[in-house]
């Protein structure tokens, strides 16, 4: 398995709490993604920084982070990263979308984001995995429910016909999709832990994106149920490198 190569589109700006404890998002994400013998590079694809066309052969797989903005935003960065994933859909190159990066991935295929009509959604949220999707999840023997750390306020609303919702919850339709067995999107946050959950809580709170007392709330139930983090884990990678 070793010498695989890939690549973190990194759509946010680290926080200073997250670059020091983590060594940014990207730190965070190859700790969870990682395996001996690969190498993992990042672009700042929320700054303009973007792989070259004659790279993107070289990559194994891409992951996409989570983002402050909307991905049904018309950011000139955002259009440069639904343009670069049209061609890494063409090539048919494995894609982990997560958050923001599932919302992109689902408008790159034709699907259709938006707010949610329910509002934000922060915490731990347990979801449903779809029992006959064709993606082979028996394979990793994973119970039918998983707790996922969430924190969004926008959801794909809508997908193609190609795509497969392969997980949902009480509040989102379509908290995991497929398409293809290229791309896969996650809403929920499989690498956060809570003490991220609960720094972003202040910071959203900072930004007046959220009031107080819907912050005092947030707060009040991060660690009122753990996240199945190790079989997230093994989704994804197993996603990613292949094994499904």
């Amino acid at each position: 398995m070793g010498g695989k190569k890939f690549a973190v589109l990194m759509c946010a700006e680290d926080s200073e709490y997250v670059r020091k404890k983590y060594g940014g998002y990207f730190g965070v994400f190859v700790r969870m993604l990682a395996e001996e013998g690969e190498t993992w590079d990042v672009y700042r694809v929320s700054l303009g920084e973007l792989p070259e066309d004659d790279e993107l052969g070289f990559y194994d797989g891409f992951v996409i982070t989570g983002s402050c903005n909307d991905a049904h935003g018309n950011d000139a960065w955002i259009h440069g990263l639904l343009a670069l994933l049209k061609k890494l859909d063409s090539m048919k190159k494995k894609i982990l979308g997560i958050c923001f990066g599932h919302q992109i991935l689902g408008r790159a295929v034709g699907g259709k984001v938006s707010r949610s009509p329910t509002g934000w959604d922060i915490g731990v949220r347990c979801v449903t995995l779809s029992s006959s999707s064709t993606l082979a999840l028996s394979f990793l023997k994973l119970p039918s429910k998983l707790s996922i750390i969430e924190c969004h306020r926008d959801e794909i609303r809508e997908l193609p016909a190609k795509a497969e919702v392969i997980a949902w919850s009480e509040k989102t339709g379509i908290e995991m999709f497929r398409y293809g067995d290229h791309i896969m999107g996650i809403q929920g946050h499989p690498e956060y832990s809570e003490d991220i959950l609960l720094h972003l809580i202040d910071r959203l709170l900072q930004r007046d994106y959220i009031m107080e007392a819907f912050a005092m709330e947030a707060r009040a139930k991060v660690g009122l149920h753990d996240p199945d983090k190790d079989a997230w884990k093994r989704l994804c990678t197993s996603f990613l490198k292949s094994r499904l």
